[in-house]
């Protein structure tokens, strides 16, 4: 079975295709492809709440390559999915209604909750340490998700107005960060052994910038070195010093922000880098649903 998930975040509108075939007691997902595209809604939405006609062609145009690419695949089902600049957009409905018109695709707009437990879905935690305590922290260019995860069983999940594009615009407000805080510590007990997971493109080129090997734990020592560093740079110095591209370059820096602080307060001294996303939970989510229904509600008229 080949299934796809298409991600439109604040930065950037992701399609994964991936082949699904049964291994043992379980399932193998191998990956056929990943592409991003920035799109980059977030600047729009987050600046004047509305996505412009300019974006919504950008995201057009970028959902019909994704449908032909699908198409190519021989893709068998898919979910697509908005999360933080859509929700928040006042025209968002009405574009992912018109992008249904334009491309066939049925976009879903996700709430926070929503996002997070799709984050949950891949269930990287149970292969890290089964039964220990774990935290998923996604950062994305609109929103933050915190998924905590103990002895087999989620206890939250929370979503938090605070992502690497509306640190870039200044959208941000200290009582944002203090909730944030505030929610943290009242949320974990201190002294407690936790296992952080980051999620989301900018962790993912970092423990890459790392040259670690996969499956260790980037030091949240190493993160605040890199947050030193970089900040030292303009986006152009980054763009040359680490062969960043533009869109990595300026949303680097408050993404590292976002996680050292997260883990400071969280306490925990280390975070696993698993690569997997968004789209990764979309793809487990609707393979779910095609297993409890026995049909494929987002099958394709391609």
């Amino acid at each position: 079975m080949t299934l796809a998930a298409i991600d439109i975040g604040s930065n950037a509108a992701r399609l994964l295709i991936v082949q699904v075939k049964p291994y043992q007691n379980g399932e193998d997902y191998t990956k056929l492809n990943l592409l991003r595209i920035p799109v980059r809604l977030g600047f729009d939405v987050f600046e004047s709440g509305i996505i412009s006609p300019q974006k919504e062609q950008h995201l057009t145009d970028t959902l019909r390559a994704y449908q032909l690419l699908m198409k190519i695949y021989q893709v068998d089902a898919y979910k697509a999915c908005a999360t933080s600049a859509m929700r928040d957009a006042t025209n968002g409905a009405a574009i992912a209604a018109s992008i249904q018109k334009a491309t066939g695709i049925e976009l879903q707009i996700l709430s926070g909750a929503e996002e997070a437990n799709v984050i949950y879905e891949t269930h990287i935690a149970e292969n890290i340490n089964n039964g220990s305590t774990c935290l998923y922290i996604d950062v994305g260019g609109g929103s933050t998700e915190l998924t905590l995860f103990s002895k087999n069983k989620m206890v939250f999940k929370e979503s938090f107005n605070i992502g690497t594009i509306r640190l870039l615009q200044g959208k941000v407000t200290e009582m944002q960060w203090e909730h944030l805080k505030l929610f943290i510590k009242d949320h974990i007990r201190p002294g407690r052994n936790i296992h952080a997971i980051g999620t989301g493109g900018n962790i993912n080129k970092l423990f890459s910038l790392s040259k670690r090997k996969e499956g260790s734990a980037l030091p949240i020592q190493s993160l605040r070195s890199y947050l030193k560093e970089m900040s030292q740079y303009t986006v152009e110095e980054r763009m040359h010093q680490y062969g960043f591209r533009e869109d990595r370059a300026d949303v680097i820096v408050p993404a590292l922000q976002i996680y050292t602080s997260v883990m400071r307060w969280a306490g925990c001294d280390h975070i696993y880098v698993p690569k997997i996303g968004l789209a990764d939970g979309l793809i487990r989510l609707l393979h779910k649903e095609l297993q409890q229904t026995g049909r494929m509600p987002y099958k394709q008229s391609l």
